[in-house]
């Protein structure tokens, strides 16, 4: 289900509930959960990282300071959901090849993985410099940033990459996820249709469009785009789960505007 995959993105990256509460008003957003830093360039399938998990820990056990097989086996066990055992390897690595800029990106969201958002971003600004900016980790430090709060810092951080690569979809992804959580829905919705253009769209990135076209109350309209990728059966029942979502939260609002006298 399209909303259930966007609460364990960050392109990327957004909770379901954090942008329902948002919508209603609600100004805090809860943790969002697992971020990859990039829609595109997500993680390998979870059945292959499976069949190969055993042979790249036994690799990875006879010398657990090459990067090469730390970052394989890392990408493996967060393809799996091990999350923490992924962070743990990447620590290790990165200790013994401090300067290796591939494996510190990949620590770094590991690190967002498993919320350890401020130290994460501490070591991504050490996978690249101003001088060689990596488009791919300012992406991800965008997503971060989105977790803590910072949005407008983190749409800095995405159009510096949009900068380098113009009109990558995972970056306009994340752009278009942040302005909602910022409340700029007609802005997000924007940014996910100028993601959506290109000859061979992501799926995901369609249904985060879907989600921000149905958070402005066109359900109708969020089914259809929903339905490019999802069974028609499906795609109405995700949408009639947001239309519940919303109606929870702002009645919550409502709610607690009434408990306070306000």
């Amino acid at each position: 289900m399209f909303l259930r995959h966007l609460a364990r993105q960050l392109s990327g990256a957004v909770a379901v509930a954090a942008l329902a509460a948002a919508v209603a008003g609600c100004s805090s957003v809860p943790n969002l959960g697992d971020t990859t830093g990039s829609v595109a360039n997500g993680p390998r399938t979870e059945t292959d990282a499976r069949r190969d998990l055993d042979a790249l820990a036994d690799k990875h056990r006879a010398n657990p300071r090459d990067p090469d097989t730390a970052l394989a086996y890392a990408k493996a066990l967060r393809a799996t959901k091990q999350y923490t055992q992924a962070t743990a390897v990447l620590e290790q690595a990165s200790l013994a090849s401090p300067f290796n800029k591939v494996l510190l990106g990949a620590y770094g969201r590991s690190l967002a993985d498993v919320g350890q958002y401020k130290k994460a971003l501490d070591v991504f600004e050490r996978a690249h410099t101003p001088e060689d900016p990596d488009w791919r980790i300012l992406s991800a430090q965008g997503t971060v940033l989105d977790q803590l709060g910072r949005h407008t810092d983190a749409q800095r951080y995405y159009s510096s990459a949009l900068k380098i690569v113009p009109d990558e979809p995972s970056v306009l992804s994340n752009l278009g996820l942040s302005y909602a959580l910022a409340k700029n829905l007609p802005r997000a919705e924007e940014t996910l249709r100028r993601a959506t253009t290109g000859p061979n769209p992501d799926p995901r990135v369609r249904q985060n469009l879907a989600l921000v076209v149905g958070l402005q109350g066109r359900f109708a309209e969020a089914e259809s785009i929903a339905r490019a990728d999802l069974p028609a059966e499906e795609a109405a029942s995700n949408v009639s789960y947001l239309r519940q979502m919303l109606a929870d939260a702002k009645q919550g609002k409502k709610l607690k505007g009434v408990e306070t006298g306000t």
